[in-house]
């Protein structure tokens, strides 16, 4: 059916839906998926307030993302003393962080996001090897310790429930350089600390009805194949196709932060 012919309402939901899938094979991969899928949203629905459409948004990651999760665990061997900490200080820094932006302007922090996205770029672009080859999980060298991986969880919870844009990216480059880990077993981590920050989001978004049910359903549903897909296509390719889209999801990242300090 050509555009013209569409219902209203349908063309809007139908790119969503699109932006969705296209958002959860990308996050399930590195990272990055509310780069596509929250701006396409606020695009498409100008007349929404923010709220309802953050929570939407929230609701549909946690669905690829916890699918991603669940895929990793099976077939990518996860440092647990390193994550489970860093994972339950992310969950309650991301509340107190969704719980402070109805107080305070998010914006303050794209000057200091940016800057910081820049040096990670630097940083893995500088070091081909960062990240190739994971470190044996029993051993202690690179292990981050209990006291740094509550701060580095807490800090990115906190800053993800607060604002968001590069979560994924700042997650994956701390566990490869912090943890020893390779980009594979680096995006697995990440996946479980996002399942925290983005279900602690949805408890201050839920109860406030701050969600647009129909609308997330469909894009979870979508968000999910897209998860599916990219799951598959990191396991089949390991680290190297990882690094390679971290790359690109940063330099994207860069590109809208800059244009959007600059417009």
């Amino acid at each position: 059916m050509p555009p013209d012919l569409l219902p209203p309402e349908l063309l809007p939901l139908i790119l969503a839906c699109a932006a969705a899938s296209l958002a959860g094979l990308v996050d399930a991969i590195a990272g990055g998926g509310g780069l596509i899928q929250l701006p396409a949203l606020m695009a498409l629905y100008p007349a929404s307030p923010l709220p309802p459409l953050f929570g939407t948004n929230k609701l549909a990651s946690i669905s690829g993302t916890g699918l991603a999760l669940s895929r990793y665990l099976r077939q990518v061997p996860m440092d647990w003393p390193a994550v489970l900490p860093a994972a339950a200080a992310a969950f309650a820094g991301s509340f107190a962080g969704a719980a402070a932006t109805s107080r305070l302007s998010p914006e303050f922090l794209r000057p200091a996001v940016l800057g910081l996205l820049c040096l990670v770029a630097a940083w893995t672009f500088a070091s081909p090897g960062l990240g190739a080859a994971p470190r044996p999980l029993d051993s202690s060298a690179h292990r981050i310790p209990l006291a740094l991986a509550l701060l580095l969880g807490g800090s990115i919870g906190f800053y993800d429930g607060f604002f968001g844009p590069g979560t994924g990216s700042f997650l994956v480059f701390a566990f490869v350089r912090l943890g020893g880990m390779d980009f594979l077993q680096a995006s697995a981590a990440a996946k479980l600390v996002n399942v925290g920050t983005n279900l602690a989001a949805l408890c201050v978004f839920l109860p406030a009805g701050n969600v647009r049910p129909g609308l997330a359903l469909a894009m979870m549903a979508c968000n999910m194949g897209g998860s599916a897909l990219g799951t598959r296509l990191a396991l089949k390719h390991g680290a190297p196709l990882v690094r390679r889209v971290f790359q690109g999801v940063v330099a994207l990242l860069i590109a809208k932060l800059a244009a959007d300090l600059l417009g």
